[in-house]
């Protein structure tokens, strides 16, 4: 089912800017807002490809990746030793992300929903998900609890100096 509305992907891709969807970023939007698609094979793949973009996509660009096995592979099959692993791997191949970027690049990590491999079921298991954005010149600190989702694209539009998003308060 295409977005209700507009997104950010769109408002990007409408202003002129390159808009790369990795992994399942495609089927999740109904191919809509992307001007590349990248389909992956697993997490490891994904990252690879990120950081190609990363070195390679141009300035004002936006690059989406989707790390599908932490969903589908480990968190909803209750895999927590699989999570374990995948956490760790992505966790070392991000120096090599940050070693990528330039100057104004923005990386914004967080989850669609909470899926807890320790939890029962196999369902989403929590409300709240992280949140963690970096990059050269970018500073640190606590954004605190958002009340939306609509906060990371309204904080990412404002990054690139692209029209403000319906919804949503930058933490920028």
């Amino acid at each position: 089912m295409p977005p209700h509305r507009p997104t950010l992907l769109d408002i990007a891709k409408d202003d002129g800017r390159e808009v790369t969807g990795i992994g399942k970023i495609s089927d999740i939007f109904a191919g809509r807002g992307l001007t590349r698609n990248i389909k992956t094979e697993g997490n490891d793949d994904t990252f690879t490809r990120l950081i190609e973009c990363a070195r390679t996509a141009p300035d004002g660009s936006i690059t989406f990746a989707n790390f599908v096995d932490f969903d589908q592979s480990y968190g909803h099959r209750r895999d927590i030793a699989g999570y374990a692993a995948a956490l760790e791997a992505f966790d070392r191949q991000i120096p090599e992300l940050k070693a990528s970027l330039s100057d104004g690049d923005l990386v914004v990590f967080t989850a669609d929903h909470g899926c807890d491999p320790t939890w029962p079921g196999s369902d989403h298991t929590r409300e709240y998900v992280p949140v963690i954005a970096f990059g050269p010149g970018i500073p640190a600190g606590d954004i605190g609890q958002r009340n939306t989702f609509a906060d990371i694209g309204q904080s990412i539009a404002q990054h690139l100096g692209l029209p403000p998003m319906d919804v949503g308060t930058s933490f920028l």
